[in-house]
């Protein structure tokens, strides 16, 4: 059997992801088979595994630093808010509906078998499994029947290493606060404290070591400082959300839907040093940019809705005019077309009309395509996207609606351009530098500026900035410490 460490932190957004995937790539670096795994997560960017099963953006970049393939196993439960109160449940890779939040909290405990045969699974496949938690172990009102925090440490035996962001404030209120609020049995498993996102000395807060460790009988296993790299965040926390326009050659905008999903399609624009790539929703922020794009989206109806009533639209339909390109993946694909119809309330139900920039209609049913797949773009005799004729992608799919469409095919794979419009279903599809670097050169061209950056691989480049989060955070955790941790288990 495995051994296994399990990461929790004071708060969401509080670094346990990030900690997560560098103790992945650690554990990899010193010769250990080693995977992933979260009970159950809460986001809208999401993974296609090879086998066709949806998971968390956060586990498929955490497999990643592990170096092995994601898998359904690694997060057997997936929550995707459709509205303020209920999500798409997904179990195994599989989406069982829709459930309002209270149906939920009343039996998520029903899932604990589908959990452990997850764990127990991958537990016979590794050396090591690191465990992630999710938003704090103490929102009180939620304990109850816990699978994903303390009641998931307690049933795997798991101990438990806390993380604070010293960045967001508080640390010791995050961290000591957190603790006195655990139960006797449950404080037991946390076995060191971290300090995360640190700026600055890290010798003026040795005495806030000290501290902490003085109050809480635990040790501070690291001060982990803020670090630069870049990798995909999973949620609506993202810091890359609230961008707004930098100085530089290129300024590419993309539209901040409500339920904006899979925003990571477009990280890999900040590869390149002389782009910009900001988040808009409001008409004012929009500008003139030089590339629009309308990202995924997980209540498309209602999102379209919200783009007509905040007047965004009409900007979209001005820029579009003046010659500005747009693109959409998914959602913003749907948006881009005539009418989308949900029927069978697969989102949200009902109809809308879309902006009408591609002569396309959706329709959602209640059959869910999940699929990796790659291709080449058509043959593109004009407009913008001709610079992307006949350029290699890959991605994945992962959709409720079936579009159906008049005009010119974008790829091999589906989707549709015409003039300056283009749309499909491909994420990532901008990950191939084949892509990317041929849009970055088009807009270059079109602005009458040279952009000399190389265009690099999405997963090259992410390969390059795993390994700097990884050791920059072994120079400041004590690994013998967390070795020993989980020598001992429970």
């Amino acid at each position: 059997m495995a051994k296994v460490i399990m990461i929790q932190g004071t708060m969401s957004n509080a670094g346990k992801s990030f900690l997560t995937a560098a103790l992945c790539r650690i554990f990899r670096q010193d010769g250990h088979r080693v995977a992933p795994f979260k009970s159950q997560n809460m986001a809208l960017n999401s993974y296609i595994t090879e086998d066709g099963l949806e998971i968390g953006r956060a586990q498929a970049l955490q497999a990643e630093a592990a170096g092995i393939a994601p898998s359904a196993l690694m997060n057997p439960i997936l929550l995707k808010p459709t509205t303020d109160v209920g999500s798409q449940v997904i179990v195994n890779g599989i989406a069982r509906g829709n459930m309002r939040a209270a149906e939920y909290f009343r039996r998520k405990s029903e899932l604990i078998p589908d959990i452990l045969h997850a764990f127990n699974s991958l537990s016979e496949q590794f050396d090591v499994i690191v465990i992630e938690g999710a938003g704090s172990p103490v929102e009180l009102n939620l304990k109850e029947n816990d699978i994903v925090n303390m009641g998931l440490a307690k049933l795997l035996h798991a101990p438990v290493l806390l993380a604070g962001d010293i960045d967001r404030g508080g640390i010791f209120a995050q961290l000591l606060g957190t603790l006195d609020l655990l139960d006797p049995d449950e404080r037991t498993l946390v076995k060191g404290l971290i300090v995360n996102q640190f700026r600055g000395d890290l010798s003026i807060f040795q005495d806030g070591v000290s501290l902490l460790e003085a109050r809480s009988g635990i040790p501070v296993i690291g001060v982990v400082p803020h670090i630069e790299c870049d990798l995909e965040d999973e949620d609506s926390l993202s810091d890359k959300l609230n961008r707004r326009a930098a100085d530089a050659a290129l300024d590419l905008a993309v539209i901040r839907l409500p339920k904006i999903s899979n925003f990571t399609d477009f990280d890999v624009f900040s590869q390149y040093p002389a782009v910009s790539v900001r988040y808009v929703s409001k008409p004012e922020q929009l500008g003139t940019p030089d590339l629009i794009f309308l990202p995924g989206s997980k209540s498309t109806i209602a999102d379209m809705e919200w783009l007509r009533n905040t007047g965004l639209e009409e900007a979209v339909r001005r820029c579009y005019a003046n010659g500005i390109p747009i693109f959409g993946i998914c959602g913003g694909f749907q948006m881009l077309g005539a009418e989308i119809c949900d029927p069978d309330g697969s989102e949200t139900g009902g109809s809308i009309g879309g902006l009408g920039l591609l002569p396309c209609r959706t329709v959602f049913s209640k059959q869910k395509t999940q699929m990796q797949t790659e291709g080449r773009f058509a043959e593109i005799n004009k407009g913008f996207f001709s610079c992307l004729s006949g350029k290699s992608f890959y991605g994945y799919e992962v959709h409720m609606g079936q579009t159906s469409q008049d005009g010119s095919a974008l790829t091999d794979r589906g989707g549709c351009v015409s003039g300056n419009a283009a749309g499909c279903y491909v994420h990532g599809i901008f990950d191939s530098a084949e892509v990317s670097g041929a849009l970055i050169a088009a807009l270059s061209a079109k602005k009458r500026i040279t952009v000399s950056a190389p265009a690099i691989d999405r997963n090259v480049y992410r390969e390059q900035q795993i390994n700097l989060m990884a050791d920059a955070v072994r120079k400041h955790l004590n690994m013998d410490a967390i070795y020993q941790i989980m020598e001992k288990q429970i």
